[in-house]
This record gives structure tokens, C-alpha cells and sequence, in this order.
């Protein structure tokens, strides 16, 4: 296949190409004549092939092969109904890895959309990473601001230590900072929270977040205040948590996050 060529069939699949709510998408109508298919009734057979590609695969059918109606011309003024898919990039990646290898066309459409669903996975994968980075540097904010708030309470360093392993113990349902290292293979001298999933981050930046505003606004002094005040708030989150089904200590540590990796 030719640059000529390449060049020509990229430039079709990217002007064809939907956009609506932030979701790119094909109508299948128009993917038909870009793979080289004349006749409807033969690329709806490669329609369903791709569908149970998409369902073996897990997924659901229905979030990738939309089923919408057009209303087409016809003669004198006349209209008609024809069906038609709104196609995610995975759809159609399906579908050309269940065409015709014979076209030069579905040729072209494996390579292309294998390459452009795996920029998209990359892209979002960049995305999930920079939401847990931002959580994770909102929470050294708010730990940060506790240590101050409660060394000007006559707490030390050690006492902040150990007001935190509080916290998480109330967190993760009876297992404080060092058992959950353990629990989850992290090193005792790395962060712990550098290895927790975005939404363990958020409801621990959370808890401490109203700490922060209680001990201010009842001027609590001590370790042994503080400690209770940060429990407290630690249960109320976890509460939250498994109302949701979210067991904070039974999610499966990540990969560990650094400034190096955003």
C-alpha cells in the first residue's frame, strides 16, 4: 500500500469521524463504504461478528454499537426509514478485525484503528494518573497543614506519626499505617499512600481536610484530642465508603506515584 494511499484512507476515517458529548464515534452507513462494502446485507454480517467479538470480550455490546434509524430521500419528494450503528473507535476496530483481509481497505483499518484505540487507552491512562497525582498532592496539602495545626498544640513529630497510623487504622477497618504496608507489600520506608488507588487517596485527604477545620474551630489541644478528632472523621469516610461497597483495605495497591512519573 502505497503513502498515496495511506494518506488518502486516513484522511477519509478522520473527516468521517462524530463527535457528541466529548465521545468520538462512525455511523456505519459510512464505515461500509470506507472498508469497500457495496451491499448492506453483507456488512451487517461483519456488523454482528464484531459485536460477538465485543461480547466475548466482556464488554457490553450496546456502549460500542448504538442502533439509531436515518430518514433518507427518496424519488418525488418520498422519505424512508434505514437503520444504522453509532460505532466507537473499538467498534470499529472490531469490525475491520472481522472483515474482508482481501481489501485493501480493511487492511488499512486494522492497522489504523489498532493504533488509534491504543493512543486512546494511552491518553487515558495519562489522564487516571494525573486525577490520582492530584489527589495525592492534595493530600501532602492537608497533612502538611495538620502537622503545623497540631505542633502548635504541643504535638511533635512522632505524635503526628502516630495520629496518622490512628487515622488509617480507623480507615482500613483495624489495620494501622505499618499493617497495611505489610498488608499490601509496600515498603516501610516508601509513603504508603504512593501506592494507594485514587479513591483511597481522596477519602484520606478528605478525612483529614475536616480535622483540619474541627481542630481549628474547637481549638482542640493534645495528642489524645486530636488523635480521637481524626478517627472520628476517618470512621465517618470509611462509613461512606462501604456504603458503596468500597473496602478501603482490600483494594489492590497501584503502581507507586512520584513527580517523576506525570
Amino acid at each position: 500500500m502505497n503513502k498515496l494511499i495511506i494518506t488518502k484512507l486516513t484522511k477519509n476515517f478522520e473527516e468521517y469521524a462524530y463527535e457528541e458529548d466529548g465521545l468520538e464515534f462512525w455511523f456505519a452507513r459510512d464505515l461500509k463504504k470506507l472498508l469497500g462494502y457495496e451491499q448492506w446485507r453483507n456488512f451487517l454480517k461483519v456488523i454482528e461478528k464484531a459485536k460477538e467479538s465485543c461480547k466475548t470480550a466482556g464488554n457490553n455490546v450496546l456502549d460500542h454499537f448504538a442502533g439509531v434509524s436515518k430518514t433518507i430521500s427518496m424519488p418525488k419528494g418520498a422519505t424512508k426509514e434505514i437503520e444504522d450503528y453509532m460505532l466507537t473507535r473499538y467498534a470499529c476496530y472490531l469490525i475491520a478485525q472481522n472483515g474482508d483481509p482481501r481489501k485493501e481497505e480493511i487492511a488499512f483499518a486494522q492497522s489504523y484503528f489498532a493504533v488509534q484505540t491504543r493512543k486512546q487507552e494511552l491518553i487515558e491512562e495519562r489522564i487516571t494518573l494525573k486525577e490520582r497525582f492530584d489527589a495525592r498532592e492534595k493530600l501532602v496539602k492537608s497533612e502538611t497543614e495538620l502537622s503545623k495545626l497540631i505542633y502548635e498544640r504541643g504535638v511533635d513529630e512522632n505524635g503526628f506519626a502516630r495520629i496518622r497510623s490512628k487515622g488509617d487504622h480507623a480507615l482500613f477497618g483495624g489495620n494501622d499505617t505499618k499493617q497495611m504496608k505489610r498488608k499490601l507489600q509496600i515498603p516501610q520506608n516508601r509513603p504508603m499512600a504512593d501506592f494507594l488507588p485514587t479513591v483511597t487517596i481522596a477519602a484520606k485527604n478528605f478525612a483529614t481536610e475536616i480535622t483540619n477545620f474541627n481542630v481549628r474551630k474547637d481549638d482542640l489541644e493534645g495528642e489524645h484530642n486530636i488523635t480521637n478528632e481524626h478517627m472520628k472523621n476517618n470512621k465517618k469516610v470509611r462509613k461512606v465508603l462501604l456504603e458503596d461497597e468500597i473496602v478501603p483495605e482490600e483494594l489492590p495497591p497501584e503502581e507507586e506515584i512520584g513527580r517523576a512519573h506525570v
